[in-house]
């Protein structure tokens, strides 16, 4: 039977940088050399632009295939004073693709109608009676944004009932493309390059919804200034704490050197805090926007839980007329994604437990695959489940839960890295009403009768892709640093990485044979450890998150895998390790 509370982690330590590389990367320090070169900066010149981004790290937005389209409908729309629709999705890059786009077609002087369905009601995507109570509303094009990619039935509907249709997304592509007027996702791209050869094309294939929507933004801002006719009331770079705040929250990653641009330029907007609805949502989430600057961090685990809270338990169209909004509505939206927040992890902890309890009745012994129906798991937590588990029990998790109408299911996968989930529901599309995602995480709808037979595939595709394989969590040790070396200078070195994220995370190092000097329990119910170790001579403060379980085990010298953090607390600015794991030394 396998057991998240034994799973014990791999580490792993990457080859030393040849001597050639870090004789080219010898203007830094070597640990932040040997970092660069795990990241694939092998040269000086790869490693600036890694580092400092700039202008060349943005691409031409009329490189994309359709954008020229795109643009040349809605100028047309503007022109006409059309009444424009923005179609998202309910989830952070959805409500920041359509708060973004909302807002840059309004400074063009247009009309504009922001719609994010209902995920209860309505669920992922475009659905056809949404669209006819657009069409309605005497709406006359349709943007979507961060979704749409896989519609071609509803997209060719939509057309049909006399709506004109532009695709924005960045999701995995279906066979065939939606039949809208334009079509605007960076892997079309990528991969016309791939099947036919080409070589031109946008290059950037991994860029968040949220990123596209402002490519859109950027090429009709651009159309503006040189075809003139409709001027913008706002910059563009306003837009940008928009971009940053879905990219992260959407764990769109950071290697790639436009993201890393476009976030580093959004932490910036961000952290002026001039849109209303951010300088409130990050007083309810108890950041002062006065003093403290956003980070990646700040995104992850304070901003974006909150926007998403209004899709998962209310609708997500609260969140974004938060970042729309001026005050004092700002305020009181701000709050209301604060009880949402807080109910939000309340149900979720609840629904683990539960999940938990059914895995270790209904399992005899070592599955590849996690799929667990809880009939009462609310839509909009069950990837929070689904996440919890994959991370638990370091398998392919499935949450499934039930519609009002008994009829179907609605359910959300979350993913190791040895099996892509996506791949995994293109083979069962037959038994599915709807799916999509990425590699690690993907939603899809399945007919009551169908869940079986889903859960019995699924199982079986895992059971062949995992075959033979040790599941254990790995964690990718960038380099081992004797005690010595742990030092501000270092610190400061390794914080030219940011923004860190998902593909581009902290880097993590490795110090073994520390001495413990001091361990004890902190936090609610003791969950965490706070540490004091020594190499004899100096010693380094610790915090090890959810590892409190150590405080009465730790044998006198350990070996460490950390982050390296800058700690300021009370005026006073100090080195901590971020402990990520600990062994026994031997």
């Amino acid at each position: 039977m396998f057991d998240s509370a034994g799973t014990a982690k791999r580490w792993r330590v990457p080859d030393r940088a040849p001597r050639h590389v870090l004789d080219n990367l010898n203007s830094y320090h070597p640990v932040m050399a040997q970092v660069l070169y795990n990241r694939g900066q092998d040269t000086a010149e790869k490693a600036q632009r890694f580092l400092d981004g700039g202008d060349t790290a943005l691409h031409n937005p009329f490189s994309m295939h359709g954008m020229s389209e795109a643009v040349g409908r809605v100028r047309k729309a503007l022109k006409d004073d059309e009444l424009i629709a923005i179609y998202g999705d309910f989830d952070a890059d959805g409500v920041t693709s359509t708060a973004l786009l909302t807002q840059a077609l309004e400074a063009l002087g247009g009309r504009v109608r922001p719609y994010i369905p209902n995920r209860v009601d309505e669920g992922y995507g475009l659905n056809n009676e949404a669209l006819k109570t657009l069409h309605s509303e005497n709406v006359k094009l349709v943007i979507t944004v961060d979704c749409g990619i896989r519609s071609v039935d509803e997209v060719a509907f939509a057309q049909s009932i006399g709506l004109d249709m532009i695709v924005t997304d960045h999701h995995s592509l279906g066979e065939t493309l939606p039949p809208a007027l334009a079509v605007l996702d960076p892997k079309i791209d990528a991969r016309r390059r791939q099947e036919e050869g080409r070589t031109n094309g946008y290059p950037e294939d991994m860029l968040a919804g949220v990123g596209v929507a402002y490519k859109l933004a950027e090429a009709l801002f651009a159309a503006a200034s040189k075809q003139g006719g409709f001027r913008p009331t706002m910059l563009l770079e306003d837009l940008l704490d928009l971009v940053a705040l879905g990219t992260v929250a959407d764990l769109a990653p950071l290697d790639r050197i436009e993201n890393r641009e476009l976030v580093r330029r959004g932490l910036d907007v961000l952290s002026r805090a001039q849109r209303p609805g951010i300088y409130e949502l990050m007083r309810v989430a108890g950041i002062d926007p006065e003093r403290q600057s956003a980070t990646t961090t700040t995104i992850a685990f304070m901003l974006g839980p909150r926007i998403n809270a209004a899709g998962r338990l209310d609708n997500a169209i609260i969140a974004c007329d938060l970042l729309m909004s001026d005050m004092p509505e700002a305020g009181k939206l701000a709050q209301q994604l604060q009880e949402l927040n807080v109910k939000r992890q309340q149900l979720t902890v609840e629904a683990v437990e539960n999940a938990r309890e059914r895995i270790l009745a209904e399992t005899n012994g070592d599955v590849s695959l996690i799929f667990d129906a809880g009939v009462t798991v609310p839509h909009g937590i069950v990837g929070l489940v689904a996440g919890r588990l994959c991370e638990e029990y370091y398998r392919p998790a499935v949450v499934i839960g039930q519609d009002e109408d008994k009829q179907s299911w609605r359910g959300s996968c979350r993913s190791i890295p040895e099996f892509n989930i996506t791949q995994a529901l293109d083979q069962c599309a037959d038994l599915l009403i709807r799916h999509g995602g990425h590699a690690q995480a993907a939603g899809f709808t399945v007919r009551d009768e169908n869940v079986q037979e889903l859960r019995e595939r699924l199982a079986a595709l895992a059971a062949e892709a995992l075959h033979g394989q040790e599941l254990r969590p790995t964690l990718d040790i960038d380099a081992e640093v004797p005690f010595d070396q742990l030092t501000m200078g270092l610190a400061e070195a390794l914080n030219r990485l940011e923004p860190t994220g998902a593909s581009n995370s902290a880097p993590l190092l490795k110090t073994e044979r520390l001495r413990v000097v001091e361990a004890r329990t902190v936090g609610r119910e003791g969950k965490h450890l706070r540490l004091k170790v020594s190499n004899g001579l100096t010693q380094v403060d610790g915090i090890a998150f959810r590892q409190g379980d150590w405080a009465d085990r730790l044998p006198d010298y350990i070996d460490v895998v950390y982050h390296l953090e800058i700690n300021e607390w009370n005026g006073h600015t100090r080195l901590q390790m971020n402990v990520q794991d600990i062994a026994p030394s031997t």
